[in-house]
């Protein structure tokens, strides 16, 4: 445990913190960015209700960001994926000096590009899931999730008891829309910004331009996962090492 998060730390070099998303902890998300403890220090944090970590009355980005952000410490990277973009972000935001890059992939701001019909539908359609919520099963609530994402994820008749949790969990938590990010202040900050789509989605793809565009951040396409971008494995692994490296050199 570290402060009020449930944390493994592995590997060796600069550090690297990452931050999962709804549903699946951080050990199962980021299982395939293992391999690069070989030149890194991972912080695989598990945000709350997911593994050791304490719960909170509901999955709240604004009250998980400064969790994420004391992870920091005196420098380090920081990689977060769709719900946990969002965390990343807001972090990122509270402690710039001590962010040396700033990853995110597909991140749920659907409001960024909110006037687009297909994000309005989107974001109705989010709407009406989530204020059903808790009157859902876990498993018709997080089929209906993972369809509207384009998760890569299949979502068995049976949910695990892992499974089942997390489901829980999403149910209650704030739509990531709603969240209240400062582009301003992130275009502004020093540190390098990379945000990454999974090529499957036209409204994703305008969410991850507008939000790159924003904040001054490159921009990669990783295919093959569709939002579970993470999962890709050596396509993600290399593109956000090597971005990693550059920002190591300019430090």
């Amino acid at each position: 445990m570290v402060g009020e998060l449930d944390v493994e730390r592995i590997g060796s070099g600069p550090e690297v913190v990452l931050v999962h998303g709804s549903v699946v902890d951080g050990r199962r998300t980021w299982s395939h960015q293992r391999e690069l403890a070989a030149r890194w220090t991972l912080l695989i944090a598990n945000r709350p209700g997911f593994g050791s970590s304490p719960p909170l009355q509901r999955g709240d980005f604004d009250l998980e960001a400064p969790m994420f952000a004391a992870l920091l410490g005196d420098g380090a990277h920081l990689a977060g994926h769709s719900f946990g973009g969002v965390i990343a972000l807001l972090a990122a935001a509270l402690e710039p000096h001590a962010v040396r890059s700033l990853t995110v992939s597909e991140p749920g701001l659907l409001r960024i590009a909110a006037g687009d019909p297909h994000i309005d539908a989107l974001i109705d359609q989010g709407e009406q899931l989530y204020a059903a919520g808790r009157t859902l099963p876990p498993q018709q609530f997080l089929r209906m999730f993972r369809a509207g994402l384009h998760s890569a994820h299949v979502t068995p008749d049976e949910l695990p008891d892992w499974l089942e949790n997390g489901a829980r969990l999403l149910a209650r938590e704030r739509p990531p829309w709603h969240a209240d990010v400062p582009f301003d202040q992130l275009a502004a900050a020093p540190f390098p910004k990379l945000v990454i789509s999974g090529g499957h989605s036209a409204e994703w793809e305008l969410v991850c331009d507008t939000l790159a565009e924003r904040i001054g951040a490159e921009r990669a396409v990783i295919e093959g996962r569709m939002h579970t971008i993470p999962s890709v494995g050596a396509a993600y692994n290399e593109r956000v090492e090597e971005f990693w490296l550059r920002a190591e050199a300019v430090r």
